[in-house]
């Protein structure tokens, strides 16, 4: 931030109408484009809605409670989270129908969402089960605590190799079973997770993705069937990651069995930011996919901005940005455009410098024919929004130039 901001309130910043690159911001910088942000909530809400989907994205990606406000006035059924202390920086935000997709087995956690339930009539919330040890265990911190509340949950079918879930169709029926018999627990529909499966978008992967959504489709059939969902208003089935999103909804929109009220959920997290790299590649706006629908595809809204600090050798550049600040689990940052002593902005030619590596503090850029200069400013595609935002607890949105909001995040 700005040093002339310290001591101001974030709405009498905002109210000088900031500069990115003029008000005193410092490198390396992350952004975020309001523009992109706005055209990807639209084109997802818009998609979902076209195919009687509901979105509950998951919050993993940002922990940012002024996003998760803009993605629910916006349509959306709910907010995912994965482990309990994100749960509780939704609920003091506010959330009130929380998804978490994942087993929440710990006892103190157990007795604080008793707790919430209880207060909270408003508070809707369910996770998954993928254990019959795992039901006992909530069923006694539960009954510790006297709660009065039923929680929901949803059987977790998994896959051979995969992360959690139940490995196969028949121990889904045994979890399910015994939650039935269980007065502390209800249950509400069938979870899951494909994005485990298909780590690109060959055609084994996409058939991997194929294969689990049928097992998935016979396992709500099977628990239909055998009453397990009776009485119910709504059936919660739910997967749907940022990567094969299309495959998830061609297969919850296909008919399910007459009289069973599915609510079809999918927790894509990754669409609101986009990137330059994991996602541009595999989600399925940036390539073929499976349901018509109006083409928009998403557009990536961060972009890190690091000085040239060096240029020590003929080739190679250092620059003021390092592991502590971006994401480089999936792909290294992409040099797009310079921003030279003239403060003009202009584009970066294709292959003409690349990062090659990254220190603590500094990126290593291989220059194959870019001007670069010591004191110039390049901005960078980021690949995977999920190991980016972890990085920042106050980030600018952008307008242009313009820095009209700035974003907290509750890591």
């Amino acid at each position: 931030m700005p040093s002339d901001a310290f001591g101001s309130t974030v709405g009498d910043f905002l109210a000088q109408r900031p500069k990115l690159h003029e008000a005193g911001f410092v490198g390396p910088l992350l952004a975020l484009d309001d523009a992109a942000l706005r055209h990807n909530l639209r084109t997802m809400a818009d998609w979902c809605a076209q195919h009687g989907l509901q979105l509950a994205p998951h919050g993993k990606t940002t922990m940012a409670p002024q996003l998760f406000e803009l993605q629910l006035a916006n349509g959306s059924w709910g907010i995912t989270a994965a482990n309990l202390s994100q749960l509780r920086v939704y609920r003091a935000f506010g959330v009130e129908r929380i998804m978490l997709a994942n087993q929440l087995l710990d006892a103190s956690g157990l007795a604080w969402l008793a707790g919430e339930l209880d207060a909270n009539p408003e508070f809707e919330f369910s996770c998954f089960v993928d254990s019959v040890r795992g039901v006992q265990l909530m069923t006694e911190a539960l009954a510790r605590h006297g709660a009065s509340r039923q929680v929901d949950v949803l059987v977790e079918l998994g896959s051979d190799g995969a992360r959690t879930g139940a490995r196969t169709i028949a121990e889904a029926h045994e979890i399910a079973d015994l939650v039935l018999e269980n007065p502390m627990l209800r249950l509400v529909g069938v979870g899951g997770y494909e994005g485990a499966l298909g780590h690109d978008i060959s055609e084994q992967s996409l058939s991997a993705v194929d294969g689990y959504m049928r097992r998935l489709r016979e396992l709500v059939a099977e628990l239909a069937e055998a009453g397990h969902f009776s009485g119910l208003d709504e059936v919660i089935v739910t997967c749907g990651g940022s990567a094969y999103f299309d495959q998830v909804a061609e297969a919850f929109t296909e008919p399910w069995p007459a009289g069973l009220p599915v609510v079809p959920v999918l927790r894509s997290g990754g669409y609101l930011l986009h990137d330059d790299g994991f996602y541009r590649v595999r989600s399925p706006f940036g390539r073929e996919h499976r349901l018509t629908g109006e083409e928009r595809p998403f557009h990536p809204a961060m972009r890190v901005w690091a000085q040239v600090t060096s240029r020590p050798e003929e080739g190679l550049a250092l620059l003021t940005m390092g592991r502590r600040d971006v994401s480089f689990d999936q792909d290294l940052p992409e040099p797009q455009v310079i921003r030279g002593a003239d403060g003009e902005i202009r584009e970066l030619a294709a292959g003409s410098c690349e990062v090659t590596s990254l220190a603590d503090q500094h990126a290593f850029l291989t220059v194959r024919g870019a001007d670069l200069q010591v004191g110039d400013w390049i901005g960078f595609g980021l690949s995977h929004p999920c190991t980016v935002f972890d990085k920042w607890t106050l980030i600018p949105v952008v307008d242009g130039d313009t820095v009209i909001d700035l974003v907290r995040t509750f890591f």
